[in-house]
């Protein structure tokens, strides 16, 4: 049977809906940190997500993945699951609005196309992909110096912002360079695992821990458990199977433009016209990077 045969038919949609799940994990931090601290609500949020994979990983009983692949496994839960996460959520917690981390975190694939032939070996992207680059850190510009998303304490956030950005390069190439096909629920149950195990000091010897059972601490603690952690996850598996991961990637363009757009819609977050002309430039930057160049048209054949 053929892989067309067997590719589902939602898979055509797969690539927005899991855009679109991502995006809204920026205004869901966003949510959960007037009631918790961020390294305990990174906590929290693993700490739920083995409770919950553990037992599925008992009943299913995938097959156990051998030393590298854990050893690529662990090294991801560290990097991406750990660092990444707490970058983030410190960020959003030292001023920086949904939309503007989501902008800059949207400048990533920039980045691995520029870095991917040096380190993968992939085709260089040439001049795309710095013009690109130069447009997504122009946009950003913009964004920040609007004021819009990004508070007078926000330096110290827009530090963690890039923090994040690097780690999520990171991890990214070195996924690309060392990744394993392994079982959902073994990866994300070890990622996830990692990621308690490492946040779990550092939030006890930095932050008080106190947490407030508000509902919008459940609303988006459970969207970060559920639509993050579980159902976009499972929706990238579907599409690394199926082969349809570079599908995805062609649309993280659209990231930034609605992480800002569900910000305002939930958290009442206003961009001013600078910075929605930076959104702009930005995306057209990433856009102009993950768009494939099209091919030259064959001339007719003469007979």
């Amino acid at each position: 049977m053929t892989q067309s045969a067997t590719r589902p038919t939602w898979l055509v949609a797969a690539p927005f809906l899991f855009v679109s799940l991502w995006s809204g994990g920026f205004t869901a931090i966003k949510l959960c940190l007037p009631h918790a601290e961020p390294m305990t609500l990174q906590v929290l949020r693993y700490a739920t997500v083995v409770a919950i994979l553990l037992p599925l990983w008992l009943i299913l009983r995938p097959a156990r993945p051998d030393r590298a692949t854990v050893m690529h496994l662990l090294r991801m839960g560290l990097l991406v699951q750990f660092a990444y996460f707490a970058a983030m959520n410190l960020a959003m917690a030292n001023g920086m609005g949904a939309g503007t981390v989501a902008l800059l975190i949207g400048l990533q694939p920039v980045l691995v196309a520029l870095l991917a032939p040096s380190v993968v070996g992939d085709p260089p992207v040439g001049k795309r992909g710095w013009i690109g680059l130069l447009l997504g850190m122009l946009g950003a510009g913009l964004v920040i110096s609007s004021g819009s998303g990004f508070a007078a304490s926000g330096w110290l956030g827009l530090g963690f912002a890039m923090l994040a950005l690097c780690v999520m390069t990171g991890g990214a190439l070195l996924e690309r360079k060392s990744g394993r096909p392994t079982h959902l629920v073994t990866a994300n149950l070890v990622m996830c695992s990692v990621a308690l195990v490492a946040s779990l000091p550092v939030a006890w010897f930095t932050e008080t821990m106190v947490v407030e059972w508000a509902p919008g601490l459940f609303i988006g603690l459970g969207y970060m458990i559920f639509v993050n952690s579980l159902i976009s996850l499972s929706i990238l598996f579907a599409m690394l199977r199926h082969g349809e991961a570079a599908r995805a990637s062609s649309v993280f363009f659209l990231v930034p433009p609605l992480a800002a757009f569900i910000a305002w819609m939930v958290l009442g977050d206003e961009m001013a016209w600078l910075a929605i002309a930076g959104t702009a430039v930005a995306v057209a930057g990433v856009a102009l990077v993950v768009a494939k160049p099209s091919m030259p048209r064959q001339a007719p054949r003469k007979d």
